[in-house]
């Protein structure tokens, strides 16, 4: 056993690390968090205006906690690797506690990578934890244990059990909320535009918009007719040609929001599973020279990357490309709070491109990688090159305007996206004369605001500073388990709950609700971590304050609750119907509430599910019917909830051979009929 323990977060870090290092070193995992806040009490023990977490070991590792004991024991150097970022010095903290150490006892170190010379280099530099740090992510901690125990029972005892609020989540909820009010009370206005097909010397039709039509303001159909009247009989002339020469910039490396923004657009993936993919690429993966970190940290706000980076990507680009394609360049961000000591997402090992990894990695693994592979060496291109033309068509008062572009420099496109197809533009030259093969006027509608995607919502948060890049993903994943949205076709969509939620935070806890306050809140979070600001003096300025607004609203919020057991069971889980209130008036929906989603009209009856003819359930002999959930119909026994039979599948009859159950499904083949259990294909 190594006379030197390194301890970090996850089992498959300390496997890369433990790779690197020679004998002397042993490396071990936390997995996760080993300490924190009580989960069925509130955990703050209040001593006059001192703040006292009482944190315990968490579930299930009690067992590792004493083996990192025993481990610890007979160390000569204990090291603290876990993450970089203010919930890593917590953990990092709780380790040293757990050990019985003084923080003078051990080591801090941190990295951005996790690569042999990263950790050579880490281990060179070691410091000292950062109490600052610790104590910044334990008033996050603290503050969001305050507002989500003391707010929480006072929404399940007005509105309805199970719903909770949050510090960041909800002023997240609130502009979900907020978008969909816009959209609800969103009149469309008409507007109007004249569009032409005019037919130059050569005799070539071409299409040209009148949305930009000069001189001309249109505000209802009959000045569009007046105005289409005017030009029929008018003679049309090129009068003007404009060009010039425009820059398409090369985008910045990856953070933590773009990269989700960017690879829910391109490749569909939710938040959450980015940072997974992005953990499991960060932590190591097997490689053509090892085992490896291939990118490097995924939770960050910076844009910085390390000159030896840049200097490897240059070198990438001239090899690959050519010189004429290089450009190295260093990007700010623009949030105050961002930590630029930290880097972008960027790949560790220039080497290591996305086809030399097609055997070592998953498909969506390797479609991540690929993008912020891509996405860093484009960085550090030149830009895209175009010739824009702007042609001005005019006759009578009438001034049509067409722009056409052509790409002449193909710049970080070369290796990420796909340039905007040229718009070609006709041979044409200036006085020339046109005529107007058909000129027509079209009525258009203003659109609502669009709902947001999960990418949207993460953006908005960026710009608001709701949040840190650790939180965006977490946070709408709890919105979802709570029950607050829903996402439809990538949408997200509030449920009757969030209304009702956001409606009385409005009215009774304005600051909760209040992107300035939350963005506020993090700031001062960040003042604390600088040391510029005492973490208890925060804790006591929001807490007593907070408590007392709370004892008040209580006396003052009526009650909202209306659920009426209606004496029918769920058809979907089996329990108890309720009569309830909501937005919009009232309606029946299931007591399992967020758990089962069933509601129908209070006025319509449950309609009896539609029956399959022919089968019948394999377990009890029931018959079989279909079934709608969380997502989407499926198929199940008559006899729920005393019979659990479900499939996804299509239920066709019985199978010959062993006389279960057949399903139709799709299979690579095409449309197969199998057995469930026999899993023969007939």
């Amino acid at each position: 056993m190594g006379s030197k323990l390194i301890i970090v977060e996850s089992p498959a870090k300390a496997k890369t690390i433990q790779n690197f290092l020679g004998e002397e070193f042993k490396v071990v995992a936390t997995k996760g968090h080993i300490r924190d806040l009580p989960e069925k009490r509130f955990g703050i023990k209040i001593e006059g205006e001192k703040f006292i977490p009482q944190y315990q070991i968490t579930k299930n590792h009690k067992d590792i906690v004493k083996e990192l004991k025993k481990i610890a024991k007979n160390a000569e150097q204990i090291y603290i690797a876990t993450d970089e970022d203010r919930e890593g010095e917590a953990i990092g903290y709780h380790v040293t506690q757990l050990l019985g150490k003084d923080i003078d006892e051990v080591e801090r170190i941190v990295f951005h990578e996790i690569t042999p010379s990263a950790i050579k280099k880490a281990l060179e530099n070691p410091r000292k934890i950062d109490l600052n740090r610790v104590n910044a992510q334990q008033t996050r901690r603290l503050l969001d244990r305050i507002v989500g125990y003391k707010l929480s029972p006072l929404l399940a005892k007005k509105i309805q059990r199970g719903l909770s609020a949050g510090r960041v989540q909800s002023a997240t909820l609130k502009l979900v909320v907020d978008r969909e009010r816009e959209i609800q009370n969103f009149v469309p206005k008409p507007y109007y535009t004249i569009e032409g097909i005019f037919k130059g010397s050569e005799g070539k039709l071409v299409k040209w918009r009148g949305k930009t039509l000069e001189k001309f303001s249109i505000g209802s159909r009959e000045e569009a007719e007046e105005i289409l009247s005017q030009l029929k009989d008018k003679t049309f002339h090129l009068t003007n040609i404009q060009e010039k020469t425009t820059i398409t910039k090369a985008p910045p490396p990856f953070m933590t929001s773009t990269l989700q923004q960017v690879a829910s657009s391109e490749l569909g993936f939710s938040p959450r599973k980015t940072m997974e993919i992005a953990q499991r690429l960060y932590e190591g993966v097997e490689t053509p020279i090892g085992k490896v970190g291939l990118i490097t940290y995924m939770r960050t706000d910076s844009l910085h990357l390390a000159p030896e980076a840049r200097e490897e990507a240059v070198k990438f680009i001239e090899e690959k490309f050519g010189k004429e394609y290089a450009e190295p360049k260093e990007f700010k961000t623009k949030s105050k709070t961002a930590q630029e000591a930290h880097e972008a997402i960027r790949p560790t090992h220039i080497e290591l491109t996305p086809e030399s990894l097609k055997k070592y990695l998953s498909r969506d693994d390797l479609k991540l990688y690929q993008l912020i592979f891509n996405r860093f060496i484009a960085s550090q291109m030149k830009g895209a090159q175009y010739q824009t033309t702007k042609l001005f068509l005019e006759g009578g008062d009438g001034v049509f305007k067409i722009a056409g572009r052509k790409l002449t420099f193909p710049g970080f496109y070369k290796i990420y996206g796909e340039p905007s197809p040229d718009i070609p533009l006709p041979p044409i030259e200036k006085g020339e004369e046109v005529k107007p093969e058909k000129l027509e006027w079209k009525e258009h509608f203003t659109k609502p605001p669009e709902r947001y995607t999960e990418a949207m919502l993460i953006k908005k948060m960026e710009e608001l500073g709701i949040g840190r890049p650790s939180t965006y993903a977490p946070t709408i994943t709890l919105l979802k388990k709570r029950g607050y949205i829903d996402l439809l076709k990538k949408k997200i969509h509030p449920t009757e709950n969030a209304f009702k939620v956001i409606e009385l935070l409005e009215k009774h806890f304005p600051n909760i609700v209040d992107s300035h306050f939350t963005a506020n809140m993090e700031e001062m979070l960040d003042r604390i971590a600088s040391g510029q600001e005492e973490w208890q003096k925060v804790l006591k300025e929001f807490y007593f304050p907070f408590v007392e607004q709370i004892k008040q609203k209580e006396k003052e919020i009526p009650s909202q609750k209306v659920q009426i057991p209606i004496g029918e069971k769920c058809p979907l889980c089996g329990g108890e119907l309720l009569l309830r209130k909501g937005r919009f008036g009232e309606f029946i929906g299931c007591s399992n509430f967020p758990k089962c989603r069933y509601t129908r009209p209070k006025e319509s009856k449950p309609k009896e599910p539609k029956k399959i003819e022919g089968v019948h359930c394999p377990d009890c002999g029931g018959d079989i019917v279909v079934r709608r959930g969380r997502s989407g119909e499926f198929y199940g026994c008559s006899n729920y909830p005393n019979c659990h039979f479900t499939t996804s599948h299509l239920p066709i009859a019985k199978c010959p051979s062993c006389g279960h159950l057949a399903v139709k499904k799709e299979s690579k083949k095409g449309e197969i009929t199998q057995c469930l259990q026999c899993k023969e294909v007939f």
